[in-house]
Parts: C-alpha cells; sequence; structure tokens
C-alpha cells in the first residue's frame, strides 16, 4: 500500500501552474460569457473580438516567465480593452493581477508601479467611454487591491534576496572555516616537518642517533598530517567511516605540540594559573589552534629557542599567552588573507567574541595573547599556579 506522501496531492509548479491558471481562468471568463450568449443584442463582431482578446490574455499567461514585462503591459491592455467590450463582469482582470504580482516577486518594481497606475487610470476613465458600473468605490477597491498585490510581491522579492545572501554569507564563512582549518593543521605539521628534515640533513653525518629520531618525528608528523585531512575530507563528504581514534583538537593534546616542538628544536614551558573548566568544544579547538599556529611560527620564522605558553582559566574566560625569544616581527609573515597565520587566529578569537593581538615584546621576542570568553558549564577540576611541561625554560 502506498504511503501518504506518495499519494497525497501536489499543486503544480512553474510553467504548469502557469498552464492551470490560464485554464481556468478561461473557462470562468468563458461561463460569464455564456450568460451575455443567451442574452443575446450584441454585435457579431463585439462576441469575436471579446472571445479573441479573452484567449490572448490567458494564452499570454504561459509566455510570462520568458517575457515578463512584454507579458504584463500585454494582459493589462488587453484586459482593459475587453472590458470596454464587454459589459459582463467575467473575472478575467486575476490574469494582470498576476502578472503584476510575479513582476513585483521578481524585483522589476518600478514595472509593476507603472503597470498598476496604468489599470487604474483606465478604470478611472471608465465612465467616460460610456460604462456606467463603474464608480468612485470600485476605483478605491481596485486601487486598494493593486498596492496589496505589488507589496506582497516586493515582500516576497525582499524575502527570497535575503534568504540567498544569508546562503551566500554562510557558505564563505563555511569555506573560511574549512581554510582556517586546513591552513592550522597541514600548516603546522609540514612546517614542523620541513624543521625536522633540516635538522635531520644537518645531524645526519655528526649524529646518526639524533638524525634517526627526527626522521622518527617526521614519520609521526606526516602519519598525524594524513590523518587529519582524511578526518577533515570524510567531513567535507560526509561519507559514513569509522569514528576517529584520536581526541578531538583541543588543550588536552597540548602535550603533543610541545613534543613536536621539542623535535623542532624548541624548549616550550607552560605555565597554568586558575581553576581549570571543561571548556566548550569551539573555545578549546581554538586555544588549541591559536597555540599551535603560534608554535609553528616560532619554529619556522623567528628563529626562538624557548617559548613560553601561559593559560589562565577565569570566571567565563580564557586567556592565553604564547611568548618566544625570537627576533620578534622582523621575520613574522603578516598573515594576509582569510585563514593564514595572525589573521587566521584573529578570526577565530572574533568569532567567540574574544579578541587576539601579536606583536614583538619590549624585552625581545614575540608575543600572541588572546581572550577567549565562554559560558561556565562545569565545576574546577584542579586549581593551581603553574605547571610545567615540556623542557624548562628558565
Amino acid at each position: 500500500m502506498p504511503s501518504f506522501d506518495q499519494v497525497r496531492f501536489r499543486l503544480p509548479r512553474g510553467a504548469r501552474a502557469d498552464a492551470a491558471l490560464a485554464g481556468g481562468v478561461f473557462v470562468l471568463v468563458a461561463l460569464a460569457e455564456g450568460q451575455r450568449l443567451s442574452h443575446g443584442g450584441d454585435a457579431m463582431a463585439s462576441l469575436i473580438a471579446s472571445w479573441l482578446l479573452i484567449t490572448a490574455v490567458c494564452g499570454a499567461l504561459l509566455f510570462r516567465r520568458r517575457y515578463p514585462v512584454t507579458v504584463g503591459w500585454f494582459t493589462v491592455l488587453a484586459t482593459g480593452a475587453y472590458y470596454l467590450l464587454s459589459d459582463i463582469d467575467a473575472p478575467l482582470i486575476m490574469v494582470p493581477i498576476v502578472a503584476l504580482y510575479a513582476l513585483a516577486a521578481q524585483g522589476r518594481t518600478q514595472a509593476a508601479i507603472a503597470m498598476a497606475a496604468a489599470m487604474v487610470i483606465g478604470v478611472s476613465v471608465g465612465p467616460l467611454a460610456g460604462n456606467s458600473d463603474i464608480n468612485g468605490t470600485a476605483v478605491f477597491m481596485l486601487t486598494g487591491w493593486l498596492v496589496a498585490v505589488v507589496a506582497l510581491g516586493s515582500v516576497r522579492h525582499s524575502r527570497v534576496a535575503y534568504a540567498e545572501e544569508e546562503a551566500r554569507l554562510r557558505a564563505t564563512e563555511e569555506r573560511l572555516r574549512i581554510a582556517r582549518e586546513l591552513h592550522d593543521v597541514i600548516g603546522h605539521n609540514i612546517s614542523m616537518i620541513n624543521v625536522q628534515a633540516g635538522a635531520a640533513l644537518h645531524r645526519l653525518k655528526k649524529d646518526p642517533a639524533q638524525a634517526e629520531e627526527a626522521l622518527g618525528a617526521i614519520k609521526a608528523s606526516s602519519r598525524e598530517t594524513l590523518r587529519e585531512l582524511r578526518a577533515t575530507l570524510g567531513v567535507l563528504r560526509q561519507v559514513d567511516e569509522e569514528a576517529p581514534t584520536a581526541p578531538p583538537p583541543g588543550l588536552a593534546r597540548t602535550d603533543e605540540l610541545v613534543a613536536s616542538a621539542k623535535l623542532a628544536g624548541l624548549l616550550v614551558r607552560i605555565e597554568r594559573t586558575g581553576a581549570e573548566r571543561s571548556l566548550p568544544a569551539p573555545v578549546d579547538l581554538a586555544a588549541y589552534r591559536i597555540v599551535q599556529e603560534s608554535l609553528t611560527n616560532a619554529a619556522k620564522h623567528s628563529g626562538a629557542g624557548r617559548v613560553t605558553i601561559r593559560l589562565a582559566h577565569a570566571d567565563g574566560e580564557l586567556t592565553l599567552a604564547v611568548e618566544d625569544d625570537g627576533e620578534g616581527a622582523a621575520t613574522r609573515p603578516a598573515g594576509s588573507g582569510g585563514g593564514s597565520g595572525i589573521t587566521g587566529m584573529k578570526e577565530r578569537a572574533r568569532a567567540l567574541g574574544g579578541e587576539l593581538a601579536a606583536g614583538p615584546r619590549p624585552e625581545g621576542g614575540f608575543a600572541v595573547r588572546a581572550r577567549l570568553p565562554y559560558e561556565i558549564t562545569g565545576e574546577p577540576k584542579w586549581s593551581g599556579v603553574t605547571d610545567d611541561q615540556g623542557p624548562a625554560g628558565g
């Protein structure tokens, strides 16, 4: 037995809807014209002209999507001519009203207003042509209907335009987010691989053991890069794959960044203050990526030897700072363009309602400082002053 969704009635759309409307109006007008034929007394030429106009007006509706303005003006003028020839109050006026609404819904407001004004003027001068059925009330009611039709069409156009613009903005934001993720994931690991490869080449003859250690780190970094790249592409493709076994990027994986930086020749120290809480996933990811990008820049651009990471948990916000003893801003990339370098870190902080500043320190070196607000969702895990990880920087 077919389901309800398969058998339920569906209204026609597009050209089929226009054909159904044209056919329905033609039938209604034909029924009204039948009364005129039964009464008799009208000249045959007038009857033939009326039927030709009815057929032309209803048929023109089939072409309104291809020639909207031309069809609109034709239906307005032809309908006006029909009412001059016939004293039957037939519903043929529905056709120009539909054309009028369609024009306004497409954003052709000026053409729609001009046609509505022509219809009102034409009806207003009707009594001059001998039509005693038209009075001030009829003109007022028609004006109100036409104003409402144009207004509804304009509202429809505005809503469609707003929805399209919102969709474009969402797509742009998603592209920037993906670009930031790919830059932070691949850029960090590839930069570390580059540094470690250079170290391996330098130590290959002098210290084969350290060269072997650097090559092992390259293998691990490349495997991690491939895993994260597959995970990102899997999300984009929305395919059903096995759930990743590694924990998601967050401050809990800071030790991995420290270990990678150590192999790149950096001495990293982590200082934690405040009562640590469970961070919301977006905040945790942003903090991890900021630390990751800062360590990448320190290893790749500044020639730093020591880096200090400070994480301060306060009520409702996380404050972090990454400071190194390198060459400051002289060799740092400006980070122009969305999703890269310092610009990408600033975008991450702003997306959470926070802020990020990066620049040289007065005492030398470079510093990245960020404030990431969040809602308090859990009890403190621990409280402490400092927690050193990695080689001491003192």
